[in-house]
């Protein structure tokens, strides 16, 4: 019988050993307290977590030794995690801004092989989510905490055409704009004048 209960916690060890989440540590603070014999010191870290495929969150943890302080970080994120859409599984599909507090971001959509343009703990959270393409602008507040509770703020308020087309009860078609290639005259495709 205690070779069984063995057995499953194996499988349950071998389960934690590959994780589906990557980390990313944001920041890490010490901090002292003065106490009668000296100082005590302590260390407060900031910790992104994600997917690679939509999915992030962010915890913090605090404790005497940094390892620990991580680890209290890494599990505070992973029940903290919220699902984005993204577009082609690589950009946001619209324009938005995120506050939180003194903190505000600016989060645009960029065409295929833009990059990454974003400041430390942003770039962090976009990485963890999956993110290829996207340009941001952190505005006001540069504390990690601020810019990074305001970049979740910005994409929980993101909507895909899939989801606006559910709630208004239309097809997707009917809300994507219709884009076309060249102005037509009555059913043929407009001339193009050299030189011009």
């Amino acid at each position: 019988m205690a070779r069984d209960d063995n057995r499953g916690g194996n499988r349950r060890n071998n389960r934690d050993e590959t994780p589906e989440f990557q980390d990313r540590l944001v920041a890490i603070n010490r901090v002292s307290k003065t106490v009668k014999g000296g100082k005590r010191f302590g260390f407060a870290a900031l910790v992104v977590v994600g997917d690679q495929k939509g999915r992030v969150g962010f915890g913090k943890g605090k404790a005497k030794e940094v390892p620990e302080a991580i680890r209290k970080a890494t599990e505070q994120a992973k029940r903290q995690m919220i699902r984005v859409q993204l577009r082609e599984g690589r950009t946001l599909h619209h324009d938005m801004e995120g506050r939180h507090g003194a903190g505000k971001v600016v989060m645009r959509t960029a065409p295929e092989g833009t990059g990454i343009i974003a400041g430390g703990p942003m770039r962090a959270v976009f990485e963890m989510l999956g993110v290829k393409d996207v340009v941001s602008k952190s505005i006001g507040s540069q504390n990690p905490y601020n810019m990074i509770r305001a970049t979740m703020d910005g994409l929980r308020k993101e909507s895909s055409p899939r989801s606006v087309a559910q709630r208004r009860g239309k097809k997707v078609a009917d809300i994507l704009p219709k884009t076309t290639d060249a102005p037509r005259v009555d059913g043929e495709q407009a001339p193009v004048v050299e030189g011009a």
